[in-house]
């Protein structure tokens, strides 16, 4: 009988111990806070930090990926200057991409339309920082954005520059890379689409009307293209 009642009570102190340890286990595994993306970071960019930008079937998770971010605001006296500020972030972020895909691209293709954003571009942002010069000398060298909700002009936060960028990691030099980069540059490009037919409808400077037409021509054609490749490839 004390044999029995000692053997009970062993199971019941394994069972115990076993409870404990995958309680433990379960917790760890379920703790909310357990991988919780550093505060301020965008939250197109903490889906991309956590899943490497696109999921197992290679597809991109455009996160932060909105033409809606790229509100410019009514045509008033700061809507060439707020253009400008706009346009800058968003070409460096194609610029981004484009030397990713010079490094990691195997195709001709991609490498020769990658060089082409990237003079393309550079030579852009020289251009719109030469104007921001020229026509705004009093101006902070802070870039400003609208606000739509204070309607007006307000500094341009580091949010606000990540989300004009528009830019991910495109993950590695794999079979898919090709397919990746262009599933994410032609949302980038029609996002540049929309600010230059927005100026084109609001800016009283010739400039910006030929720039934006430039943009327009330009970047339609290179979707046309990767749409095509998508199919093709």
């Amino acid at each position: 009988m004390l044999f029995k009642l000692l053997r009970n009570y062993t199971l019941v102190l394994i069972v115990a111990a076993l409870a404990s340890v995958m309680g433990g286990i379960l917790a760890a595994c379920s703790d909310p806070t357990a991988r919780q993306p550093d505060a301020g970071q965008n939250p197109g960019m903490q889906e991309t930090a956590r899943s490497g930008g696109h999921d197992a079937h290679g597809e991109m998770h455009h996160g932060g990926m909105e033409h809606s971010t790229m509100d410019l605001g009514p045509a008033d006296a700061e809507y060439d200057l707020r253009f400008i500020d706009a346009m800058i972030p968003h070409h460096e972020g194609a610029i981004a991409m484009a030397r990713e895909a010079q490094e990691k691209s195997q195709r001709p293709e991609i490498q020769q339309l990658s060089q082409e954003i990237i003079a393309a571009q550079e030579q852009e942002i020289a251009q719109l920082r030469q104007w921001r010069q020229t026509w705004y000398p009093d101006a902070d060298e802070t870039p400003i954005a609208y606000n739509p909700e204070m309607g007006h002009s307000m500094p341009m936060t580091e949010e606000q520059r990540q989300s004009m960028m528009m830019s991910m990691d495109l993950g590695p030099a794999d079979a898919e890379f090709d397919r990746r980069f262009m599933q994410v540059m032609i949302p980038h490009h029609e996002g540049a689409v929309v600010m230059a037919q927005d100026a084109l409808g609001k800016t009283q400077r010739p400039e910006i009307r030929q720039l934006s037409q430039e943009i327009i021509a330009a970047q339609e054609q290179e979707i046309t293209q990767m749409q095509q490749w998508k199919q093709q490839w």
